[in-house]
């Protein structure tokens, strides 16, 4: 297992890492809209759901991988009411790559943000 961690996404606030590599697969922990300084993005789940995938970028390109090698994420949302937003979102990260996908609203995320998204990927 390898460790993955950069200073181009927000330092984990926990007990965890930003990410593992484990043989070919990378299994990123959640990211939520903090900017790598820290910061939450204030906004509507647009917003945050932008800053989540510069995370996701940022901790995926340090494993040596990308959106493009997603197999699965797990987005969490404070609010099922913002699906289409953040579905809109989404969809213009991944552009025609269609990874498997889950998505959940949860009674509290951490921080009180709207979202938080986790993903699979492969590492070439």
């Amino acid at each position: 297992m390898k460790k993955v961690a950069t200073a181009k996404a927000p330092a984990a606030i926990g007990p965890y890492v930003q990410g593992m590599i484990v043989n070919n697969m990378f299994y990123s922990s959640g990211q939520i809209p903090l900017t790598a300084d820290g910061v939450m993005v204030e906004g509507d789940i647009t917003a945050q759901t932008n800053q989540v995938f510069e995370n996701l970028k940022a901790v995926l390109a340090e494993a040596g991988s990308s959106l493009d090698q997603v197999v699965k994420t797990t987005v969490f949302m404070a609010d099922m009411n913002d699906f289409a937003e953040m579905n809109e979102a989404y969809a213009t990260h991944f552009g025609d790559h269609k990874p498997a996908r889950s998505a959940v609203e949860v009674a509290r995320l951490p921080k009180d943000s709207q979202v938080e998204i986790e993903v699979i990927a492969l590492v070439k």
